[in-house]
């Protein structure tokens, strides 16, 4: 490595080659120098730029960025896609509810709404083909499976694996698992045209047994933990990248108060999280900020899961 000497840069050079430089590619520069980059990278806005702004001014000069959401009328879904419409983003969702333009604030709404019950797998390939037809042919750049159910009995109550139905079983498989993965196969030449990102919304139940969350739902959830880091795998030779998040106590309108205060004592940041909390890391792993993220599960629970 050679010397820093008054006001010049020093160079990191890559070990097993001359000078420790890497064969064929430029010198990467030391902090200081206009940028650091890997060899035939585009060139950057600056290493500090924020993603959220840089997506704004794309927009505004015709390169908007398109993102397929399901379960977006409520929660996490709701703040994922308020936080994207605002970025710029234009927002596809997919729910088994029509269109709520009222909750929903950004602008293609109805329009760029598929209306399919995700737990039927034999209706998925109709809601894909709706889907393409709305995407024209244009990239994708990001799918988030953020849809989930997870039932309760009569009262209720948790469903345990003493009680669950097959029925019920093969319900949460339908819409937790199955539906992730053949939206990612169905919409894989749009991912693959944008170097999209997809983001699995799995959860802290699906490593520990939880007071409220049923059986079924907790293993479609580590199901779908371990279906991420496969198809992140899977995937990455074509440039699309796959990453799950994993919320734990999150504040929804089905969250009362009662349950808040009996929750926040055994968090270690002693509150809930909120919604905007998880849409923003969401909003980082599909940016360029996390160009070099695949495979991972990040936890959003207040260190809950320590």
């Amino acid at each position: 490595m050679r010397s820093v000497s008054g006001s010049s840069t020093s160079q990191l050079h890559h070990p097993g080659s001359a000078e420790f430089g890497h064969p064929g590619s430029a010198e990467l520069q030391h902090p200081g120098a206009t940028e650091l980059r890997h060899p035939g990278a585009p060139p950057a806005a600056g290493i500090g730029a924020c993603p959220f702004h840089n997506d704004q001014r794309d927009s505004r000069s015709g390169k908007q960025k398109t993102l397929v959401l399901t379960g977006a009328s409520r929660g996490i879904g709701h703040a994922t896609g308020k936080l994207f419409s605002e970025a710029g983003w234009r927002i596809v969702t997919c729910s088994r509810q029509p269109f709520n333009d009222e909750r929903c604030p950004w602008a293609t709404g109805v329009e760029d709404h598929v209306e399919i019950e995700l737990g039927d797998y034999r209706a998925l390939p109709r809601a894909i083909a709706a889907l393409k037809e709305r995407l024209g042919g244009a990239p994708l750049h990001a799918l988030i499976n953020n849809a989930a159910i997870s039932p309760k009995g009569l009262e209720g109550e948790r469903l345990t694996s003493l009680n669950t139905p097959v029925e019920t079983w093969m319900g949460v498989f339908h819409v937790n698992l199955l539906a992730p993965i053949l939206l990612a196969q169905g919409l894989f030449d749009e991912l693959r045209a944008g170097s999209g990102s997809i983001v699995n919304v799995t959860s802290i139940v699906g490593s520990r047994v939880h007071p409220f969350a049923g059986t079924a739902y907790a293993t479609s959830k580590a199901a779908l933990a371990c279906l991420t880091r496969e198809m992140a795998h899977d995937y990455a030779p074509y440039g699309i990248r796959v990453n799950a998040i994993a919320p734990g106590e999150i504040k929804t309108d089905i969250l009362s108060p009662e349950t808040e205060a009996r929750l926040a004592p055994t968090i270690p940041m002693r509150r809930i999280g909120t919604p905007d909390e998880v849409a923003k890391v969401m909003f980082f792993l599909c940016s360029d900020a996390a160009s070099y993220v695949t495979g991972e599960e990040i936890h959003i629970n207040g260190g809950q899961h320590v």
